[in-house]
């Protein structure tokens, strides 16, 4: 157990690259920084913190690229999958968890895991070269001066984007004589019952008004250096959508399809608002979509505009912090070391990678990564039909040679990604029918995606069969 892999960040990319190290049979030492020094974002010192939603998006293997990873890492000894597997909330077709129990799981399995050391501090600057093989996991809310280091040793600024919170409001304080329970289309996802959110649904006249107030609404002032900071579009304010055209938030979060209001079951709501289950208790509840960059005050006075929430009382406000990210196409190499110095290895969100799930992903692959290594190995690569290879593709830049030589003065820019299905090399051949008769409309999509799909498990199949990396026993 000499020579220990360090991993500084106890998020969910470090969390899960420190135990596939752990599990691969190497010593870990990893370090986090709170609650010595706190960020504006997590609240507690616990490991891997959810702090945007609960939510870790679709569970569905056959028809969608995250709920297609989220098998992957299960498949590959993911201890973040695990807890969140054990904490799940009803949340229809996706898969959502308890924020304390997810995170209270994670960190007992880190604290007992014999292979690991947790150490409570901060790393300021880059880690000394003394320690050797070394995975850097900070995330959106990399520290100032570890920033500022490795922008100083790569020569390239890091590029940044916000995110915002959503609120979350109490059980108890919504008013069940306006709003009800309903998946969409009565959807029952991964510990779901097919009415796992609350809807609280308007008229044209309240939808208007309410967009109305959005865009007039008082928001937090940027600082100086936030002012050019471009959002993420699969994260956007809730008034920044509304911002993009009275109709946008209609077919965006508070679109009323596949919904039945059983209190007026003739009268279709011009638009409906959800709220997701966010603690194992069902106490909490937090509003899908409506991350926010308003002031408090104006956050309490606008939402109480819902129907069904005139009387909501918020556990939580929505507020918003700024993340950081590598230019990491032209920093890092197909195994995630940053070129200019191979002992360091970058996971997460600060990679370009967009999300809970990819984040962990992200460690995931960093942790075996950095076991091959060490074992004085090297892992093959990771099929490109597989949702993690297309995803660690994304980001080690296999998608930006074509576009370089097409626009050799002006490349597209590096940006954040979730795993979708637009990051997988194209079928060899589209799905037919049992008569042979090529598909159309939803029939073609669908049968498309589950041909993704069975693909991406054949391969990934085959290559942990001729991986050869030794994993501890669970």
């Amino acid at each position: 157990m000499t020579n220990p892999i360090h991993i500084v960040g106890g998020g969910l990319a470090g969390s899960e690259a420190a135990w596939q190290v752990a599990q691969g049979g190497r010593a870990v030492v990893l370090h986090e920084m709170r609650p010595h020094r706190g960020t504006d974002a997590h609240q507690t010192d616990g490991l891997a913190e959810l702090v945007c939603s609960n939510s870790f998006r679709s569970d569905d293997a056959n028809g969608n690229a995250v709920g297609l990873l989220h098998q992957e890492m299960r498949s590959l000894g993911s201890l973040i999958m695990r807890a969140a597997d054990a904490n799940q909330v009803p949340a229809g077709g996706a898969l959502a968890v308890d924020r304390e129990g997810f995170s209270r799981a994670v960190t007992a399995a880190l604290e007992a895991h014999p292979n690991i050391t947790i150490v409570r501090e901060e790393v300021a600057g880059l880690p000394p070269e003394a320690w050797g093989s070394t995975i850097l996991a900070t995330g959106p809310l990399t520290s100032p001066a570890l920033a500022e280091a490795v922008g100083t040793l790569t020569g390239r600024e890091s590029l940044a984007f916000f995110d915002a919170i959503a609120p979350i409001v109490h059980r108890d304080s919504i008013d069940m004589g306006k709003a009800w329970f309903q998946s969409r289309y009565d959807k029952a996802g991964p510990g779901g019952t097919g009415a796992d959110y609350l809807n609280c649904p308007m008229d044209r006249e309240q939808y208007e008004a309410f967009v109305a107030a959005l865009i007039a609404g008082e928001k937090t002032a940027f600082k100086e250096w936030e002012a050019t900071t471009p959002y993420f579009d699969g994260c956007l304010p809730i008034e920044v959508m509304a911002e993009r055209g009275p109709e946008t938030l209609r077919h965006g979060p508070m679109k009323p399809v596949g919904l039945t209001n059983p209190h007026n079951p003739t009268v279709k709501a011009y638009a409906i608002v959800q709220l997701r289950q966010d603690n194992a208790l069902g106490t909490l509840f937090n509003m899908v979509g409506f991350q926010t960059k308003l002031r408090h005050a104006e956050q309490i006075r606008i939402f109480r505009t819902i129907p069904g929430l005139e009387n909501a009382e918020f556990a939580r406000l929505g507020g918003l912090h700024r993340n950081t990210y590598l230019d990491s196409p032209r920093l890092l190499d197909a195994t995630l070391r940053l070129k200019v110095r191979p002992q360091l290895r970058f996971a997460g969100q600060i990679t370009g990678c967009e999300g809970y799930v990819e984040s962990a992903a992200v460690g995931l692959m960093a942790g075996r990564y950095a076991v091959a290594e060490a074992e004085g190995g090297a892992l093959a690569p990771l099929p490109p039909t597989t949702a993690l290879g297309a995803l660690i593709g994304h980001i080690t830049g296999g998608h930006l040679a074509a576009n370089e030589a097409a626009e050799a003065n002006a490349p597209r820019s590096f940006q954040p990604m979730n795993v979708n299905f637009g990051l997988f090399p194209p079928l060899e051949r589209m799905p037919r029918n049992e008569t042979g008769k090529r598909l159309r409309g939803p029939e073609k999509a669908a049968l498309k995606k589950r041909a993704l799909t069975d693909r991406a498990r054949d391969d990934l199949a085959a290559w942990i069969a001729g991986e050869g990396l030794p994993h501890a026993a669970e």
